[in-house]
């Protein structure tokens, strides 16, 4: 049977959270609480059946000819909430023979990450702020742990592609973009840095949860200021994706 857990919603067809066309696992559960998020669905612990790793691998496994050039990643809500559940989902996964990515905010202390961390091929690390006061105002929570992890991932060569939400007059700005790709150069395990352009798609979920959605009146980035961060981090000499994860989601279910 495996590990029991759960999952908010599958998306099988997915091309924005890795390498390839990929099966991405949104599992149920956050302990941050991101004034950007745009799920905030994913936030509480509970609330959706629970489903175990030996179905969810055979699903995946139904796949296989889409995403054997790409793979299987797991992200959330924060997948490291359940990290029973996502080991046994990422080492069944590996031993037929495809890739996997944890995409995870490192919120969670290393010593419950630590054996997931070191099972993915790949962890999508985001960073929400480098300024711990900032990340603590954005998410509820200091970037502590995020930190930890990102050196543990250095530690053991981890391939990390480290991802950065730019919301204007907040993580957009020149001189927190300068200090935080100056930060990053020296870590050898980043392969790419992924800048995410704020968006506010996902406001209509926080109305329909009756939660109050505090950047209603921060516009999204102007491609001027698009540019501008890009061109921050490639001085630094780091590869740099810009992606827009509002873009709408194909062949997408929900569990």
């Amino acid at each position: 049977m495996g590990i029991q857990g759960t999952i908010h919603s599958i998306e099988t067809f997915g091309t924005l959270d890795g390498p390839g066309i990929r099966y991405v696992l949104f599992l149920q559960g956050c302990s941050l609480r991101c004034r950007f998020c745009h799920n905030p669905d994913t936030w509480a612990q509970g609330g959706k059946p629970l489903t175990d790793s030996d179905s969810v691998v055979k699903d995946i496994l139904s796949y296989r000819s889409f995403i054997r050039q790409g793979g299987v990643t797991l992200s959330g809500g924060e997948p490291l909430m359940q990290p029973e559940f996502a080991l046994d989902i990422i080492k069944q996964c590996k031993k037929e023979g495809l890739h996997t990515a944890l995409d995870t905010a490192g919120a969670i202390p290393l010593e419950r990450s630590r054996a997931v961390l070191e099972a993915a091929d790949l962890v999508l690390l985001d960073i929400k702020s480098l300024d711990d006061r900032q990340c603590f105002s954005l998410t509820g929570q200091g970037n502590a742990n995020t930190l930890v992890t990102l050196d543990y991932c250095q530690s053991i060569a981890k391939p990390v592609w480290l991802r950065h939400v730019l919301v204007p007059s907040w993580t957009l700005d020149r001189k927190r973009l300068e200090k935080l790709a100056t930060f990053l150069k020296k870590y050898t395990c980043i392969e790419k840095v992924e800048l995410l352009p704020y968006h506010s798609m996902g406001q209509y979920k926080w109305e329909q949860l009756n939660l109050a959605y505090s950047l209603k009146d921060i516009p999204e980035p102007t491609e001027k200021e698009l540019a501008m961060a890009r061109k921050i981090f490639e001085d630094q000499g780091l590869e740099v994706l810009m992606t827009d994860l509002g873009k709408p989601k194909s062949k997408s279910k929900v569990s």
